[in-house]
Formats: structure tokens, C-alpha cells, sequence
């Protein structure tokens, strides 16, 4: 729909990509679940909900919104129609908005711990680093799919278990840092992913993402091994720490995502979306059950 059709609220929602809001979310749920304090009452509790807030519109959307104003160059032969590059949102106006959901979101961060504040500034500290020039660092081949990563992944897994276990230590902490780095492997993967999408303008700007430098069909292996790779071994680290079970249900969970990654190898372009849409589930179904494998550990 051409964005001068839009209200007001749709365009700013639109925006902010509610979209890439649900990885956030449910890396800090996994977080908050392993850290063996959180239970079906919490769900209600006006700290879940303000981590919703914070993970989903607030800081995800501030990164989205400085994604955007940063590639609006890319944009505008990608995807015209985005708010930017189609006019319906001026530099200025996208300035303000991306000013005032950066502050929101650090007071809201604070609100929940002071440490998730801290954390909030590091992701959108990341978020310019990715996008900003002149480091712009998803032009880096590896950097810029890591940095987001690490974003989606450890971050908010690591907040969850903060805001619900206060008195953490390192080593309380050390089974999620571990397991969200495995999925962090993983979703470098599904990373690659989605930039199949927009092959053609990054070959214009000299953005060097796989698919760029090693062609569709090699990137598609890559990420195939990234994604199965990162889960077989958050498998066997469960097997580490006895939880066995668990363990063979995160191994098991990857099967489907193999076989669905024979199509998208023979047709990257046209099978992204088609692979996300399912495989993903897989994907997120691990990490939770790797989630309660931490929590079962736990003294």
C-alpha cells in the first residue's frame, strides 16, 4: 500500500516493524524462564509487561527506526515505499520520533533493573554500529549478522534472568550465556537469511553480506550449517549438564528445519520467507525447552 494511504499511527507502527519485535520478546522470556523464578502469575505482572513493552515497541522499534533512517539510501531501491524513502516520515520527524523512543526505552529498561538501562544503551549503541556509517558494520560480511545477533539473543536472554533473579552471579549466569551463544550461532544463520531478500540493492551501495560475496546457493549452505550447527551443540551442552531429555528433544527439533533446508538451498530467493515462516518455529521451540533444561538444573 503506497505510505501516503497510511494514517498517522499505521505509519508509525509501520515503522517501527512489529515483525522483529518477537525474537526480542522471546529471547527474554527463554532468560526469564531459566532463571527458575518466573511462573504463569508473572505473565500478569506489571514487570512482564513492561519488559513486553520494552523489548517489543520500544527498544526493538528504536533499533528499527535507526535501521531505516541509516539505510534510507538502500531503501529507496529495496524498499520504496518505506516511510522514508517514500516521504511520508521527514528526517526530521523520524529524528524526534527515534530521540524520544531512545529515551523511553532506557527509562523503561531502568525501571525493570538498572543494569537492563545499561543494556538497552549497548543495543542501541549496536544498532548504529550496524547501520551508521562509516562503520556500518552489515557491509562486513560476518560483523553485521553477529552484532545483530547478539542483540535479538544474548541481550535480552540475559536481561530476563536479571529481572527476575536480582541477586545473579557470573556463574548463575554462565548456562544461559552459553546456550544463548549456541542460538546466537544459530540465528547468525537465519540472519543470512533475510538478506536474500535485498540482494540487489546491496550489490548497488557495496553492502557485502553473504549471499553478495559467495553467491545465493553457497550462502544458503552457510547459513544451513550456522543454524543446525549452533543447535546441535546447545543439544549436547544439555546433555552436559544431565538434562538428557531436553537435550533430545533440541536435537530432534532440528530435523525438520534439515529437510526444509534442501529447498531453500535449490531456490534461496524465492524459498527466504517460505523457510522462516516455518523453520523458525523449530528454532524458537528450542530455545525454550533449552529455557526449562536451565531452569530443571538449577539447585
Amino acid at each position: 500500500m503506497p505510505v501516503e494511504n497510511i494514517s498517522k499511527l499505521a505509519l508509525i507502527i509501520r515503522f517501527l516493524k512489529p515483525v522483529t519485535w518477537i525474537p526480542v520478546m522471546w529471547s527474554f522470556l527463554c532468560g526469564a524462564v531459566a532463571s527458575g523464578m518466573f511462573g504463569w502469575k508473572e505473565v500478569i505482572s506489571m514487570k512482564f509487561l513492561l519488559a513486553m513493552l520494552l523489548t517489543g515497541p520500544l527498544a526493538s522499534g528504536t533499533c528499527q527506526m535507526l535501521n531505516d533512517y541509516f539505510d534510507r539510501d538502500l531503501d529507496e531501491i529495496n524498499e520504496p515505499n518505506r516511510p522514508i524513502p517514500g516521504g511520508a516520515i521527514s528526517l526530521k520527524n523520524a529524528t524526534i520520533l527515534i530521540a524520544l523512543w531512545s529515551v523511553l526505552s532506557v527509562i523503561t529498561g531502568y525501571l525493570i533493573h538498572p543494569l537492563i538501562g545499561f543494556y538497552v544503551v549497548i543495543g542501541i549503541v549496536n544498532a548504529h554500529l550496524y547501520s551508521a556509517n562509516p562503520i556500518k558494520l552489515k557491509k562486513r560480511l560476518w560483523a553485521g549478522n553477529i552484532i545483530v545477533a547478539v542483540s535479538y539473543l544474548i541481550i535480552p536472554w540475559i536481561a530476563g534472568e536479571i529481572a527476575y533473579n536480582p541477586s545473579f552471579t557470573l556463574s548463575s549466569l554462565q548456562p544461559s550465556l552459553i546456550v544463548a551463544g549456541l542460538f546466537t550461532l544459530s540465528s547468525t544463520g537465519t540472519m543470512t537469511i533475510n538478506d536474500f531478500k535485498s540482494i540487489e540493492g546491496d550489490r548497488q551501495v557495496g553492502i557485502r553480506t553473504l549471499p553478495v560475496a559467495f553467491g545465493e546457493t553457497n550462502a544458503a549452505l552457510i547459513a544451513a550449517v550456522l543454524i543446525n550447527t549452533g543447535q546441535f551443540l546447545a543439544s549436547a551442552y544439555l546433555f552436559m549438564i544431565g538434562q538428557t531429555d531436553y537435550g533430545i528433544i533440541v536435537g530432534a527439533l532440528v530435523i525438520p528445519q534439515f529437510f526444509l533446508q534442501f529447498a531453500l538451498v535449490k531456490s534461496p530467493a524465492t524459498m527466504d520467507v517460505r523457510y522462516n515462516a516455518i523453520a523458525q518455529n523449530f528454532l524458537v521451540a528450542g530455545m525454550l525447552v533449552c529455557a526449562f533444561a536451565i531452569k530443571a538444573a538449577r539447585p
